[in-house]
């Protein structure tokens, strides 16, 4: 069929029309290398208890969890984020500063496993181990109980330090704590844990998507909410202040949290930060896909994958993701 007069010469539709040379010119590409795998372990031995709102995700202890990692690490997948449910809670979280803590004999049972094959990052708050399910120390403001900022953070810092002493190959704070960097970048360089990086939770938006999260790390606030320290979903600006004060602190990677309903803010993040950003595609997004997968209403594998390539197209170098030993098998089947 002739060409009609007039008609554009470039033609983009010529550039999509084989699959091998739409895989030859793609711009964003997902490896199992992309990701990390959030890991939930508790005290005892033989558990793997499914978390319902989260299916094929689990409470593990650690002799289970090792087995976890080794399947994860066969499908590509190295890297693991750790979080611990403490056999005791109190109000300060103590828990979490023991050297038999739950997280450090974790971390110490899968290096005894795998050596340095595997990265491991614990995430760095007190959720998990307080009573009342707040991210530190409470304290009075104006008649309420809130965040106590300043008395959390020498916790916070014997947290990283004890987690460091493990084996953790970096460490994440997670509680949107002012000056927490900083003050954790003191406190391991002090003990000599200078090679350790920090991946900080710069952009955390107290979000509705945490809710089968709170369920799998039993850690959901006991009254009121985390609206004093997490960040309004409603702000971009106040995000790129949080980042510009955490790289100006030292931070090694820059992390917005959730993803998916941020993307903007990913990228936004990618153009200013000059180090690696990490997206957070959390619990609620997860189970969504999970939800409407199991009731036929979306193609898994194509959904998942379409969701993680955004994030990845929006600036993330680094994934979080629930999704990670899916999403690594289907990439490897090709």
């Amino acid at each position: 069929m002739p060409t009609p007069a007039g008609f554009p010469t470039v033609r983009p539709r010529r550039m999509r029309s084989s699959p091998l040379l739409r895989d030859m010119i793609r711009e964003t590409v997902l490896r199992p290398s992309d990701f990390v795998l959030p890991l939930f372990v508790r005290p005892g031995t033989g558990i793997r208890t499914e978390i319902a709102s989260m299916p094929g995700n689990f409470q593990l202890s650690p002799d289970t969890l090792v087995d976890e990692i080794g399947a994860a690490k066969d499908l590509g997948v190295k890297s693991f984020m750790l979080f611990g449910i403490p056999a005791t809670k109190d109000p300060e979280g103590r828990a979490a500063l023991s050297d038999d803590g739950i997280v450090q004999t974790a971390i110490r049972t899968v290096r005894k496993a795998f050596g340095r094959d595997v990265y491991l990052i614990p995430d760095e708050c007190f959720c998990e181990y307080t009573t009342h399910g707040h991210c530190g120390i409470l304290c009075d403001v104006h008649g309420a109980l809130d965040l106590d900022n300043d008395a959390t953070l020498p916790l916070l810092v014997e947290q990283c330090v004890s987690h460091a002493k493990a084996g953790a190959d970096m460490v994440a704070p997670s509680g949107m704590l002012d000056g927490m960097v900083q003050a954790i970048r003191a406190g391991l360089d002090a003990a000599g844990f200078l090679h350790v990086p920090i991946m900080s939770y710069s952009a955390k938006y107290a979000s509705g998507f945490y809710g089968p999260f709170r369920d799998a790390a039993e850690s959901p606030p006991q009254f009121g909410d985390r609206t004093t320290y997490q960040m309004d979903p409603a702000n971009g600006d106040e995000a790129l202040r949080e980042v510009a004060l955490d790289l100006a602190e030292g931070a090694d990677i820059v992390m917005v949290k959730p993803a998916l309903s941020y993307l903007d803010i990913i990228r936004r993040t990618k153009e200013i930060a000059g180090v690696p950003v990490a997206a957070y595609n959390v619990s609620g997004e997860f189970a969504m896909v999970k939800a409407a997968a199991a009731n036929g209403w979306i193609d898994e594998r194509r959904v998942t994958l379409e969701i993680l390539t955004s994030i990845k197209r929006a600036g993330a170098s680094i994934i979080l993701t629930y999704h990670a030993r899916d999403a690594a098998r289907w990439l490897g089947a090709g």
